[in-house]
């Protein structure tokens, strides 16, 4: 009988010669701490001998160690994990110190493992007592408590709370309507509207979802990019919106039916990227009453056209250019249908339209003019035209004659100063982005640059640069904004002029002159072959910089130490100098990269209180320079440009021609090849600037992994973002922008989290907010159609939140 109960029991796994499958073959554990250490000990090795941490050559040693006396079933392979574990957890805290986030692949991913060696079988196998088979779960307790209490160390605690002076009710019939992108004429977003409080803004909810009924948002187009990341406009009882294929439609504002549509019906077979920012509006007041499109929307189109609609019936304004379209073909010269092309709306001053494009970056050295183009908003007609080669506008061409190849463009917003007759323009770069060797002076006097232009004749009234000789990508994306301040007791007109690199310039919008000091830095100098760089660039010391920290081998990340480990070995491979880092044959990390730290969702402003409110992005990107000859190899060619027979197709992507210049170059996200970003977190932050101060109020993480990370898990660390915010009168701050699906409501004097409200997509795109002129209510509205770049959630919908009716 006892024989039979021994073997009853070792069918259940629980003697020597039990069936199940791991207490059989515990070598499947043994293999993969070994396989594990082996992969540890290589990369280690490498890493150590390019003059990185001899951490991870000494743990591989040691996991294989382990797995041989696991394989062994030597009862010491628990202590000597035992001792990797503790080791680990004191180096990351000697490298890391408590910073969550740094912590959590150093750290959690072995506790993990650990409690391999708690499980029955292992424990069986190895002859384990019942106080070594706690050892795992005791050290996994210990390592979560380590990173808990580091979390309680490093979360975000609201600030202190103080009084917005001269914030709360509205007057009048102000914020009403949001007329143009950035809101009123000063681009600040900002409303003054007394509704929806920090009382109650816990309460908003849904009011009303329109789903766009579009084929092209609900296709997959080959070789295309299709984001819906449109900023409505919101004038009278109505709103108004474009589509990527340029679409207009006309929503009723408190009920979201639709009102009518107007279908251009636009070539989408060259452009490679289809977007559509926003329109621009513009009401004549020559017109008399009754006149068909006496109120007009202008847009610009994917296929390189300007059109007018009407706004009242949504008719094509037919009296405008040729049948309601002007070709802004026209001039430009002989390309590739799809290499030029408009994607934000006119900014408007009077009765002129300045309008820019976007152009297909890092072809080659002889790309489409950047030209910049006043029209007649009445009846299409050129008024002017600007490059950067010469500070003065020109008017119309002669038939047969072309603007200037290869000058840098005008792609996002612009601002404009009624009272001074201004229009703010931020400028992009000379193509190609990342190489500048052969560009001429002209070419490099305005890239990067915010430059004013006279509405009326479209010359440079003044001009200021943030990058010198840029050869980074650190164009300005973001719309200038005009705020009033107050300089040792006089008004000053400034405008705010936020950059990718993280620099915020605050400069008088009348003269161009800084009105907050800013110093000339000493850079790295010496790039590839060719190059000429700029020994200095400049940076903003009288406001807060948003810059991020330089990287270094500790900063890796990853979610696992095996892809911690291949982002350290591709930084210490890499040349790594700071923002300023030249791209080389060797590779460099730049950071921060073009994707940059503030973008064309700009910043928002409260003009009472003087604060700014600003969203930042990190994201270092990989570049190398690639000789012509090896690129040439790899089939490189610029856009449109198809190979000839016998010639290879190009494979890889993620290199760009660069045609004319002795370099293509490879350029994409310094990701882990698990796809996670080789810098800690946080990757995205929302901050209070006081103006007149000069000083951070409060900075915070904005958003979570929620809808990104394996099993919806929500990390606070915060996340990417694209699109900006809006302050209200009220102190609150409503901003969704972030890889999780949430648009979110911030207390502006605390930083606090006060409400978010879940969205069908993402919702990479600036918000509004307007009170309803029939019923009074305010509501807050944004696209939620997500970003093909950024991975979010894809969807055609405009979504209106609003607090409920009172019964």
């Amino acid at each position: 009988m006892g024989n039979s109960k021994e073997v009853a029991v070792d069918r259940q796994g629980d003697g020597p010669v039990g069936k199940s499958f791991f207490s059989r073959r515990p070598w499947v554990f043994a293999i993969v701490l070994v396989l594990i250490g082996a992969v540890l000990c290589a990369g280690g090795a490498w890493l150590a001998i390019i003059g990185g941490s001899v951490y991870y050559r000494l743990a591989g040693l040691a996991l294989i160690a382990t797995g041989i006396l696991v394989w062994r079933r030597r009862r010491a392979a628990v202590w000597l994990y035992v001792a990797i574990l503790v080791s680990t957890i004191a180096w990351a805290v000697w490298e890391s110190g408590l910073a969550p986030w740094s912590l959590m692949p150093r750290v959690l991913a072995p506790a993990v493992l650990g409690l391999w060696f708690a499980m029955p079988w292992v424990a069986r196998r190895l002859g384990l007592s019942r106080a070594e088979q706690a050892a795992g779960p005791v050290l996994f307790l210990a390592a979560f408590a380590l990173l808990f209490v580091a979390y309680q160390q490093t979360a975000f605690r609201p600030a202190p709370p103080f009084e917005i002076e001269g914030s709360g009710a509205s007057d009048g019939l102000s914020g009403v309507d949001w007329p143009s992108f950035g809101g009123d004429g000063n681009s600040q977003r900002f409303v003054d509207i007394d509704q929806i409080d920090r009382s109650n803004v816990a309460g908003l909810e849904p009011a009303w979802t329109f789903e766009v009924n579009d084929t092209v948002l609900g296709e997959q187009i080959e070789g295309k990019s299709i984001t819906f990341q449109v900023t409505p406009i919101k004038i009278g009882d109505y709103l108004y919106f474009c589509t990527p294929d340029n679409v207009v439609i006309s929503l009723d504002a408190d009920t979201g039916k639709e009102v009518w549509r107007n279908n251009p019906v636009v070539d989408l077979v060259a452009p490679p990227h289809l977007a559509c920012r926003g329109l621009a509006y513009f009401r004549d007041d020559k017109a008399q009453p009754g006149d068909p499109c006496a109120e007009r929307l202008l847009m610009g189109t994917v296929d390189n056209r300007l059109t007018a609609v009407d706004r009242i019936t949504g008719k094509t304004c037919t009296a405008f250019g040729e049948q309601g379209f002007v070709d802004l073909g026209e001039g430009l010269g002989d390309f590739a249908p799809g290499m030029t092309y408009v994607t934000s709306p006119a900014t408007m001053l009077g009765n002129v339209a300045v309008l820019g494009a976007l152009n297909i970056d890092n072809q080659s050295t002889s790309q489409p003019p950047g030209v910049v183009r006043g029209f007649d908003a009445r009846t299409g007609e050129l008024l002017w035209a600007w490059d950067v080669l010469q500070p003065e506008a020109y008017g119309p061409l002669e038939e047969g004659e072309t603007y200037p190849l290869n000058t840098p463009n005008v792609w996002s917003l612009g601002t404009a100063d009624p009272e001074l007759g201004l229009v703010y323009l931020p400028t992009g770069n000379t193509p190609p982005d990342f190489f500048g060797g052969s560009r001429s002076a002209e070419q490099d006097r305005y890239p990067s640059s915010i430059v004013a232009l006279d509405a009326q004749t479209g010359s440079v009234r003044w001009s200021f640069q943030t990058v010198y000789h840029d050869v980074w990508d650190y164009d300005v994306g973001a719309q200038p904004v005009l705020v009033d301040l107050d300089r040792g007791g006089q008004p000053v007109k400034a405008l705010i002029a936020a950059t990718k690199r993280g620099e915020i310039f605050l400069l008088d919008r009348e003269t161009g002159k800084p009105l907050s000091p800013i110093v000339e830095k000493p850079v790295p100098t010496t790039g590839p072959k060719g190059e000429r760089l700029s020994p200095v660039q400049p940076y903003s010391t009288g406001l807060p910089s948003f810059e991020p920290a330089d990287l270094k081998e500790s900063s890796m990340w990853g979610a696992t130490p095996l892809d911690q480990l291949w982002c350290r070995i591709r930084f210490r491979s890499s040349r790594y100098d700071g923002p300023f880092t030249p791209s080389t044959l060797q590779g460099s990390i730049v950071h921060p990269g073009s994707y940059g730290v503030i973008d064309w969702g700009s910043v928002s402003v409260d003009p009472k209180s003087s604060i700014m409110i600003v969203n930042t992005s990190g994201l270092p990107y990989y570049q190398r320079l690639i000789p012509r000859p090896d690129a040439d190899a790899m089939g490189v060619r610029p856009y449109g440009e198809e190979p000839a027979p016998g010639e290879p197709a190009q494979l890889d992507y993620t290199v760009f021609a660069q045609a004319g210049t002795p370099y293509a170059i490879q350029a994409s996200a310094f990701l882990s090849p698990l796809g996670f970003p080789c810098h800690e977190p946080p990757w995205g932050t929302l901050a209070a600037v006081d103006l007149e101060e000069g000083k951070v109020l409060w900075e915070r993480p904005l958003g979570t992994t929620e809808d990104v990370a394996p099993l919806g898990i929500g990390l606070p660390m915060g996340v990417f973002n694209a699109g900006g915010s809006v302050t209200t009168s009220t102190g609150l701050v409503f901003i969704a922008a972030t890889i999780d699906d949430y648009i979110r409501a911030f207390d502006i004097r605390t930083g606090e989290e006060l409400w978010k409200g879940r969205l069908p997509a993402g919702g990479q795109a600036n918000p509004i907010s307007y009170r309803s002129g029939r019923t009074g209510k305010q509501y807050v509205v944004i696209a939620s159609g997500g970003h093909a770049a950024m991975r979010t959630r894809k969807g055609k919908h405009i979504v209106a939140f609003a607090l409920p009716d009172r019964e």
